[in-house]
């Protein structure tokens, strides 16, 4: 396109000259350019031969900016302006409450602009397991697995992890461990919109799958639960609170102080427990635990809770493994069939990508289902009951069963990544050997 201030006839070498010119000036600007030719090449051939030369100047350019992160934001750069961390009476502690949370957070975020954008969908992973060693021989194998599963999600969808070994409070442990890592998280990162706590048992068996933030735009909490089985049932396992998001604002900071309130801190625990039992009557052991502890909030004060608390069971957002463990072989092979027919599925990609091909499968999975009975890849199996460190699991099944399926488990969601390197488990029972993946697989019959 050329601009209108330079017109054709002005610059096209087949335009008429406007003046008659004069040899003498011609010969003259003819002089002149060509030693301008040859002091720009003296230039380049010094230049070349004297690469040390260096007149200050430095890489402008924005993929070469080493001062931001691949998100565009700034990590060298702190306010100097006093935040709430400059505050000597802000603490970490689960025992001292936070006041004016989303003041100080908005105030964190206005003066760090960078992180302003995409604030809202910001989120980082929190997981954890015991500070000792596990009594299970297998136990600290499984757990790595576990935690390098958490990981490897966290890296396709750009989504920081923190992992905590400690206990945060001395009477906190067990299952109550995780709130005041939750609480420490959310101070800790101002930046994150959401804090996603996933027990150390649980793993993505979905790694494409992204949770429906839309969906949870007017709530504060979400945990895979079911209404009717805490109003009606008055069950304990109504809702499972190993696994839950919650949004990092002063709502979620008040509901986590009343609810470690009612574990091994609060001055009434055993009083609790005994609440507990007598409100939900399939509850077997007499302490107070997180979960009944939640469900109780919900139970007795709905409507201080209930419209600010997301229930989700339109899928796995974490599944109980015995119902799941079964499935992955025809899940394996209804989505090898899709791509079969579908080029684009199959097509070998980078693995910094991969959200556009799982979006573009959304497509084909609309007649899969969700949750039980359904041939779609469950988002998060979670092995409650197993304990993989201790070994003393639930007495309902087998410890055999337990560790096999965790095996499976681990080697289904690691399949969705090794493919990304080139390679699958072609056992899902044996995480010891690989098979390098045909060009076109699953079109060129594969070892899967």
């Amino acid at each position: 396109m050329v601009s209108p201030g330079l017109s054709h006839s002005q610059y096209s070498p087949m335009a008429k000259p406007r003046n008659r010119s004069f040899p003498c000036f011609s010969d003259g600007f003819l002089y002149c350019g060509c030693v301008f030719l040859a002091f720009l090449l003296v230039c380049s051939f010094w230049s070349f031969f004297t690469p040390t030369l260096n007149f200050g100047s430095s890489i402008t350019d924005p993929w070469f900016n080493c001062k931001e992160s691949g998100f565009g934001v700034n990590l060298k750069s702190d306010s100097k302006d006093p935040t709430f961390y400059d505050d000597p009476e802000m603490s970490y502690s689960i025992e001292k409450p936070v006041k004016d949370w989303d003041g100080k957070r908005r105030e964190w975020l206005k003066r760090h602009s960078s992180f302003a954008a995409g604030a809202s969908e910001r989120i980082v992973l929190v997981t954890g397991s015991q500070p000792k060693p596990c009594k299970n021989p297998i136990g600290d194998h499984l757990l790595l697995r576990f935690f390098k599963n958490k990981v490897d999600y966290c890296r396709i969808h750009g989504y920081d992890i923190f992992y905590n070994n400690l206990l945060l409070h001395p009477k906190m442990g067990s299952y109550w461990a995780k709130l005041p890592v939750v609480k420490a998280a959310m101070l800790a990162h101002p930046e994150a919109e959401w804090i996603w706590w996933v027990d150390s048992d649980a793993l993505f068996t979905d790694m494409e799958f992204k949770l429906p933030l839309e969906r949870y735009k007017n709530h504060n909490l979400v945990v895979h639960g079911w209404p009717k089985l805490i109003y009606n049932s008055k069950s304990w396992t109504s809702l499972n609170a190993g696994v839950f998001l919650i949004r990092n604002c002063q709502w979620s900071m008040d509901l986590i102080s009343t609810w470690s309130n009612m574990g091994p801190m609060g001055k009434e625990y055993k009083k609790w427990g005994q609440i507990q039992r007598s409100t939900f009557k399939d509850k077997l052991f007499p302490e107070s635990d997180d979960q009944s502890a939640l469900i109780y909030l919900l139970y007795k004060e709905k409507d201080k809770y209930y419209d600010h608390i997301y229930l989700e069971g339109e899928f796995y957002f974490e599944g109980y493994w015995a119902e799941i463990m079964g499935g992955y072989e025809n899940t394996t092979e209804r989505y090898l069939e899709i791509e079969r027919g579908v080029p684009e599925l199959r097509r070998r990609h980078a693995e910094i990508v991969s959200e556009q091909y799982g979006a573009f499968r959304e497509g084909f999975l609309k007649e899969a289902g969700n949750g039980r009975g359904s041939w779609r890849r469950p988002f998060i199996t979670h092995f409650t009951g197993c304990q993989p460190c201790s070994g003393d699991h639930n007495q309902m099944y087998a410890g055999e069963s337990c560790w096999k399926g965790m095996v499976k488990a681990l080697n289904f969601a690691d399949n969705q990544v090794l493919r990304k390197y080139g390679f699958i488990h072609p056992d899902l029972q044996d995480s010891s050997t690989v098979t390098e993946v045909p060009f076109d697989y699953p079109a060129d019959e594969g070892p899967w």
